[in-house]
């Protein structure tokens, strides 16, 4: 039996006390010539342990007991982590939410989810309080910036005179963490993630990935994001290492820097953009050019040294599709990356790539069972996985939860693959999931749901596009011409400029990574879409259309 992260938080404080677990960079002001200077605040396991259990005394004031569910809204910081561990040593259930989601995204599912509760930077403390006042009038709110009425309790004065509360019983197989894999209410999915499933999983990457308290991670990737989470907070932690969170920013390089980091972790898009930049300025100079035609491995610990510091270990990237041509240039140089792939459900990580691997695809992670399910005659198939790290099902769905684990307990991924030897090789996505470079999930049933409240829009189908080789969101529209023809527009051009005035006022209801951004990525179709029995649209026959 896998123990709980409670378990494995507590044994981390215990044994590296004196150690950094987290360091947060904070730009602070010069009081001299002006400017601002970057500051790594640094915290070390016994004052995270410490501040944890001071947060878990205050939660159970507040009323949180054993199975309540509390959402986590905010970007990655000291305090949510604080948050985090705090709300699963009381036994309650964590709720990790994008903040860059819209209020009506947040108030659909913290109502589906029926959260007691919520802990949110001060930026979302505007959303919530209307949020409590029109749909949820006994959440609690829990600011972590002082806020500026008593609307919402303010987290460090929680924390004061405070005594550590005693971690509740847990047991491996009880909720830690309801991860939502959609935004809006018809197809609102909660995968609920047991502490077994995370635990599993991390403890797996320790050894995968060699980790141990002496790693300094650097990471990019928030922790409401469940790559981010399991492997860039949770695993470090329990290995006593040192994890820095950089936000994407003009300070990131010197970050890197900085932190004097041993691993990054990142997603597909960092690596895209150094591997470009390195290669550029190889291009420009004659010495680099020289250095790098007669030993690429040279150039690499160049490169090592300069961007990162020479204990530098290796990458790895996840949440999206990696680019082979950037993994293994960064290979030829000497820098190793590692690759992984997994979903939501699966808590996350089902295969990896080796750091230098030479060949295509990625090795099922130990313990983990994966096979190609009704493959065709290419051995193109279903990838579908088995194993302590799968989901439990998604809430109060059975439904939806029957439709993706069968009665074997081999969860249906809905992605295609075969296998070379021990490897899968990812041949693409058959759901319809729009995966984009940063990492981020955009899902086409959302973003229909939302449009097709425009009355000029008869029909929807929201689909991946490409734009200067990054994928991007997309949509073909079949055009209400009832509505049009009253407002006096039969014109297919006009009837365009419209919609897409339409479209871009409606999308300020859905998080800006979920918005199609140019007018040019929408067109007009001139009949209405080809149907399933179920009426569903056959997405598949209009993909192939647009490719």
């Amino acid at each position: 039996m896998y123990p709980t992260l409670n378990e494995l938080f507590e044994k981390a404080v215990r044994e590296h006390r004196d150690r950094i677990a987290l360091r947060m960079p904070i730009p602070k002001e010069r009081k001299r010539g002006g400017g601002t200077r970057l500051v790594l605040n640094e915290i070390s396991y016994s004052r995270l342990g410490e501040m944890v259990g001071r947060f878990a005394t205050a939660l159970k004031e507040v009323g949180v007991e054993k199975g309540d569910k509390v959402a986590l809204i905010s970007k990655p910081r000291a305090a949510w982590v604080t948050a985090f561990f705090a709300i699963l040593r009381v036994g309650g259930t964590v709720l990790p939410l994008d903040p860059d989601l819209q209020k009506g995204e947040i108030q659909r599912i913290l109502t589906e989810a029926e959260v007691k509760g919520a802990v949110i930077s001060g930026l979302k403390l505007e959303d919530l309080n209307e949020i409590k006042k029109e749909a949820l009038p006994g959440l609690f709110l829990v600011s972590m910036d002082r806020p500026q009425d008593e609307e919402a309790l303010f987290l460090d004065a929680l924390l004061l005179g405070k005594k550590p509360a005693p971690s509740a019983e847990v047991s491996p197989d009880d909720m830690a963490i309801l991860m939502y894999t959609s935004g809006t209410t018809g197809n609102a999915k909660g995968a609920m993630l047991l502490h077994r499933n995370i635990s599993s999983n991390a403890l797996t990457a320790l050894k995968v990935v060699d980790l141990s308290a002496k790693d300094n991670f650097l990471t990019i990737v928030p922790w409401y994001h469940i790559y981010g989470l399991t492997v860039t907070l949770i695993t470090p932690i329990i290995a006593g290492a040192t994890t820095t969170y950089a936000p994407v920013d003009r300070n990131l390089a010197l970050v890197m820097k900085r932190a004097h980091p041993t691993i990054i972790l990142g997603v597909p898009k960092l690596y895209h953009v150094l591997y470009a930049r390195i290669m550029d300025s190889i291009e420009k100079s004659p010495v680099k050019r020289a250095i790098y035609r007669l030993s690429p491995t040279l150039m690499g610990n160049l490169v090592k040294r300069k961007l990162f510091g020479k204990d530098f270990r290796f990458f790895t990237s996840g949440g999206a599709p990696l680019s082979p041509e950037v993994a293994q240039g960064f290979r030829r140089m000497g820098i190793g990356i590692m690759e992984g792939y997994g979903l939501t459900e699966t808590a996350p990580v089902l295969t990896m790539s080796d750091k230098f691997a030479s060949e295509p695809g990625m090795k099922p992670f130990p313990g983990v069972e994966v096979r190609i399910h009704n493959p065709d005659a290419s051995g193109v198939g279903e990838i579908i996985a088995r194993g302590p790290n799968i989901m439990a099902g998604y809430y109060k769905n059975t439904e939806a939860t029957a439709e993706v684990i069968d009665p074997d307990g081999w969860f249906h991924t809905g992605d295609l693959g075969r296998m070379e030897g021990d490897r899968v090789i990812i041949s693409g996505r058959a759901k319809n999931v729009i995966v984009l470079e940063t990492g981020k999930n955009v899902y086409p049933e959302e973003i229909e749901w939302e449009l097709l409240t425009i009355p000029e829009i008869e029909e929807i189908m929201v689909y991946e596009d490409e734009r200067q080789g990054a994928p991007v969101v997309a949509a073909r529209v079949y055009p209400n011409w009832s509505v049009l023809k009253e407002e006096g527009i039969t014109d297919p051009e006009k009837a365009l400029d419209l919609i897409w005035e339409r479209i871009r006022e409606k999308s300020e209801n859905l998080a800006v990574f979920k918005r199609i951004k140019y007018k040019d990525l929408v067109s007009l179709v001139d009949e209405p879409f080809e149907k399933s029995v179920k009426l569903d649209i056959k997405r598949y026959v209009y993909q192939k259309k647009s490719d």
